[in-house]
């Protein structure tokens, strides 16, 4: 296991933008977030300009990978109630693409 991530998951929490978040996904990838799941590039997209409307920062807590899964944990903080919080990503990957993303 390794304190770094793969590429696709380095390419993800860089993006700035909700296009450049779905792009990081396969056409059939699914994302899981706060008890919902979307599925498919599309519904990742209307997912995250549903999270681009509300104004956060993202600070990279730990980051490890091993084969085709990774685990970041982020300190989020932002204009939410609850804010800061940390969450964990949990990421599969498929090849240079993201098949799955869980957010807990």
């Amino acid at each position: 296991m390794t304190d770094t991530v793969p590429l696709p998951v380095a390419r993800y929490l860089a993006a700035k933008t909700p296009e450049e978040i779905a792009d990081c996904f396969a056409e059939d990838g699914v994302a899981m977030d706060e008890r919902q799941t979307h599925k498919g590039r599309e519904a990742i997209l209307e997912w995250r300009r549903q999270v681009a409307s509300v104004p956060y920062r993202q600070e990279i807590l730990s980051a490890q990978h091993e084969d085709d899964r990774a685990t970041v944990t982020c300190r989020i903080s932002g204009s939410f109630p609850g804010s800061p919080v940390a969450l964990d990503y949990t990421f599969e990957l498929k090849g240079d693409l993201i098949a799955r993303l869980e957010i807990r």
